[in-house]
């Protein structure tokens, strides 16, 4: 079985079992002694680190934006997400935002430490005049911040 860690797993003690993945931004996140160990120890198991396919971190960006999670990923969640799809792996994260999008792509999931997201579709709307917008920021009508709600 193909695992890819998001990088909240080098923060914990976790039992993991088969063939492990990881990206080069996730291995720049670790920062402090216990991470950096535990990758080691990892990497010593046969962790392999590799970049994802510039195919499939354009289809992770397609689906986070159809489902409005664009803005809640960062370039190493987008990373991850598109190497589980490289690669055909499961993905072991707790973060939900990288969970809807692997939901979103078939990807399948595991939550860590957390409940198991639900799948959603976001929508963005102001709260000061009720437009709806298609995406985060100023409404350009009242001048409200937009929110994100469920669709």
């Amino acid at each position: 079985m193909k695992t890819v860690l998001d990088t909240s797993l080098f923060f914990m003690e976790y039992p993991f079992a088969g063939e492990l993945f990881t990206t080069p931004g996730v291995v720049a996140e670790l920062r402090d002694l216990r991470s950096k160990c535990r990758y080691e120890t990892l990497l010593a198991g046969g962790l392999h680190v590799q970049e994802a396919s510039k195919e499939s971190l354009e289809k992770v960006r397609a689906a986070a934006e159809s489902v409005g999670d664009a803005g809640r990923l960062s370039e190493t969640d987008t990373g991850v997400l598109a190497l589980a799809l490289d690669i055909g792996g499961t993905l072991l994260s707790d973060d939900f935002a990288v969970q809807n999008v692997a939901l979103a792509l078939g990807i399948a999931v595991q939550p860590a430490r957390q409940r198991r997201a639900r799948q959603r579709v976001w929508r963005f709307r102001c709260p000061g005049c009720g437009r709806e917008a298609g995406k985060p920021g100023e409404c350009p009508v009242c001048g409200s911040q937009i929110k994100r709600t469920i669709k």
